[in-house]
């Protein structure tokens, strides 16, 4: 089972490129950059890495990332990354990024967005490996702010394919951001969001009837028969994150992940990292933890992988090529 995953053909739904700071590679970019930070080694960084909630992960979350000050420390970040899906057989990723984490410490949008999109285009010539880039406003700010943001991204939509929605969930519901979306939309942006990781289903169905989205980010308190008919009727998938679950004290035990009654409900799902280097496992370990915890089988990842590519932003013919290419690799494996 083990080589199945390592070797089928997969995409990355749900992954925020600053959640890939590996502890030695912050180091690196620290020392280049002359910043001091508060752990002296490695071995400190990863045994902080423990969390009791969300807000636990994001305090470090957003100290690792203060080092990230220039264009090269951007690429390398998600150079870095996309390395890493081409070792594990991710042949499509759709990166989420956090501009106001830097734009508020004094790093350009122009330097963040450069940095990580030369990243990804040099890494589908290279690697092999296609990309989009989602840019998340962060909910614990104010939909003023957000709006800035929007506004700075305006020059580079070339290179932004959706708006998502992150960061401190609960007291952050999805309606505080209902103008701003509406207007990101309107510039051509594809909406997505968190929803219903530790906010209540209240929260899934805003994200739903009031920011318009297209896909559901984590969405495991989606337990209402009136909204997972809905969720099945409009065709939405969700972008589940097993060890970030655990991690963060979602979900007590791999054991009891609701995601195989998600999938017995008829819901979309598909399986993804969040913060890997922070929640102990890229996505293939996702794969290959959540296999062993609920006794999955092949068809039951045939089917997280299909529907990584039926469910991203690609267009049509691609999301048809990537597909074929997975049911030549299931046919013989299966």
């Amino acid at each position: 089972m083990l080589h199945f995953i390592n070797q089928l053909p997969k995409a990355e739904l749900h992954l925020h490129i600053e959640g890939t700071f590996e502890p030695e590679l912050m180091f690196e970019i620290a020392k280049r950059n002359g910043i001091k930070i508060k752990y002296n080694s490695v071995e400190e960084i990863r045994n902080a890495y423990q969390f009791d909630c969300l807000q636990d992960f994001l305090d470090i979350y957003y100290a690792g990332a203060g080092v990230l000050i220039h264009e090269q420390d951007f690429y390398d970040l998600t150079y870095s990354y996309l390395e890493i899906c081409a070792e594990q057989n991710v042949r499509h990723t759709e990166i989420m990024f956090d501009p106001q984490t830097h734009t508020d410490r004094g790093v350009s949008f122009e330097t963040v967005i450069n940095g990580i999109s030369n990243a990804c285009k040099d890494a589908e010539g290279k690697l092999g490996v296609t990309s989009l880039l989602i840019m998340s406003y962060l909910r614990h700010l104010s939909e003023e702010e957000a709006f800035k943001t929007l506004e700075q991204s305006l020059p580079y939509k070339h290179l932004i394919k959706a708006v998502g929605l992150d960061s401190s969930e609960m007291g952050n519901p999805p309606s505080k951001f209902k103008n701003v979306f509406e207007a990101s939309v309107k510039e051509g942006y594809i909406p997505v969001a968190h929803a219903g990781e530790e906010g209540p289903a209240e929260y899934i169905w805003e994200a739903l009837d009031i920011l318009n989205i297209k896909r559901i980010d984590h969405g495991n308190n989606c337990f209402e028969d009136d909204l997972i008919d809905e969720i099945v009727k409009r065709d939405i998938a969700l972008t589940v994150c097993p060890l970030s679950n655990t991690a963060l004290r979602v979900v007590d035990d791999l054991k009891n992940h609701p995601i195989k009654k998600m999938m017995s409900k008829g819901l979309k799902v598909t399986v993804n990292s969040d913060d890997p280097a922070y929640f102990g496992g890229q996505v293939n370990q996702n794969y290959i933890e959540l296999q062993d915890a609920l006794e999955l089988t092949k068809a039951d990842l045939y089917e997280f992988a299909k529907n990584s590519f039926q469910y991203s932003l690609l267009d049509k013919e691609q999301k048809a090529r990537r597909i074929q290419e997975l049911d030549v690799f299931y046919s013989q494996n299966s």
